[in-house]
């Protein structure tokens, strides 16, 4: 298991498998709202964040925001643990990434940067 699900999973009170698929949502959306490079970079740079994306599978986001959340409550996850995944996640990439690319890639998805 990677740092960044072990981090998740514990700071949310989730599963490992439920942190992973909730992680792979918030990247897979992220991806698909975004054409900053910042994202993939951000991506590739995270330890575990490949792995996370496959866990979500082919996500699909057509209802924006409101079908992330939709996705994320529908793991079970209530809006503090959405807000922990998300908040978690950003921290652990800042880690491993250049604090201003992980900045440039959420402020990429206005929706996004609220809950993160």
């Amino acid at each position: 298991m990677s740092e960044l699900i072990d981090r998740v999973s514990a700071a949310a009170s989730l599963t490992p498998e439920t942190a992973r698929e909730a992680v792979g949502n918030i990247l897979a959306f992220l991806r698909s709202e975004s054409s900053d490079p910042a994202v993939e970079t951000m991506i590739s740079g995270t330890p575990g964040a490949a792995d996370a994306l496959q866990a979500a599978g082919d996500a699909e986001f057509g209802g924006g925001i409101m079908a992330l959340g939709g996705k994320l409550m529908g793991l079970g996850l209530d809006m503090g643990q959405i807000r922990t995944v998300g908040e978690e996640l950003i921290a652990f990439s800042k880690s491993h990434v250049d604090e201003a690319t992980v900045s440039t890639a959420i402020a990429s998805v206005p929706a996004l940067a609220p809950f993160v």
